[in-house]
């Protein structure tokens, strides 16, 4: 399996159709429509909207009947980047080697694109009900998980936990959420668990609703997507430390405004053992799954590239 070739011809298509469901909303102001796109466009691993497709092949679909839930995620993903980068949150300047969104349209405007692409996310969602293949309580069930992963009890609560836990190991002497959180670890493990993993579990968990796989196989992907998701964002928080800023396409924020990460707990060989432990116990999972071996092996790949990648 070439998984280069995979998420390219995958990622082709997806840019064409997110390009495609923006510029079909109706009366939408130039000026939105324009900052919509320009993080849409702006680049990126497309990891989420992969993960859906690859998620849906195992059970033997075809790409082109879940693009609209894959666009989706991907809208979802977007609008939170947009709102990280604020200076509210983590002052960014860059975002895959451009400008952030603020830093071209202003404040006000990315506020309100995020906004946009958060909510029209649900209205392309809804085009996967017109699929043929795809039946539409399943849809409807999509959208109940896509609105809790990146609801309150998910992405947007480890972004509220993030905040609070900023000086955290410096002297601040106790998070706003003290008795949710009793230990420094507790806390770790919940901003990652909902802030980065929430929505990458949001993604191979709907490509296996619309795929209408057996509850069974529905458990061992989603701790599949879970143990990823928590190791996606240990890699991040040790190449923010020693990454490439180039490659990277940004500045690394996370000493700056002395965030609680891996990291800064554990240590990079630590935190780099954590993830290798998660990905070994990511592919146990795939390997109890029923379908497609080939297809399965996409996600094998997938979980080896989280660890092993520069940016």
């Amino acid at each position: 399996m070439d998984i280069k070739k995979y998420f390219t011809q995958r990622t082709l298509i997806i840019n064409k159709m997110l390009s495609l469901f923006i510029k079909s909303l109706h009366d939408v102001p130039p000026t939105l429509q324009k900052s919509m796109l320009y993080s849409l466009s702006a680049g990126g691993k497309r990891l989420r909207p992969v993960l859906l497709i690859a998620t849906y092949e195992i059970f033997g679909g075809k790409k082109e009947d879940v693009m609209p839930a894959a666009c989706a995620i991907e809208m979802v993903h977007t609008y939170s980047l947009i709102h990280d980068d604020l200076p509210s949150l983590d002052n960014d300047d860059l975002r895959r080697g451009k400008p952030t969104n603020y830093k071209v349209f202003g404040e006000a405007q990315a506020v309100l694109s995020g906004d946009a692409l958060l909510t029209n996310a649900f209205t392309v969602l809804g085009h996967n009900a017109e699929t043929k293949n795809i039946k539409e309580k399943n849809v409807l069930d999509c959208m109940r998980i896509l609105a809790k992963y990146a609801g309150a009890g998910g992405m947007v609560g480890g972004q509220v936990a993030d905040l609070g836990a900023e000086g955290f190991l410096q002297g601040k002497k106790l998070h706003p959420d003290k008795k949710l959180f009793k230990t420094a670890n507790d806390l770790l493990n919940y901003i990652h668990l909902h802030k980065t993993a929430d929505l990458i579990s949001a993604s191979v968990e709907m490509g296996a609703i619309l795929a209408c796989a057996c509850e069974k196989d529905f458990k061992h992907l989603s701790d599949y997507a879970r143990r990823i998701g928590l190791a996606f964002q240990i890699v991040d928080d040790v190449l923010d430390v020693i990454g490439d800023k180039k490659k990277l396409g940004k500045k690394g924020s996370d000493a700056r405004n002395r965030k609680l990460t891996y990291v800064s707990l554990f240590g990079i060989d630590q935190s780099n053992i954590h993830a290798a432990t998660l990905i070994s116990q990511a592919h146990d999972e795939v390997d109890q799954v029923s379908g497609s071996i080939k297809a399965k092996r996409v996600l094998h790949e997938i979980a080896d590239f989280i660890v092993k990648r520069d940016k």
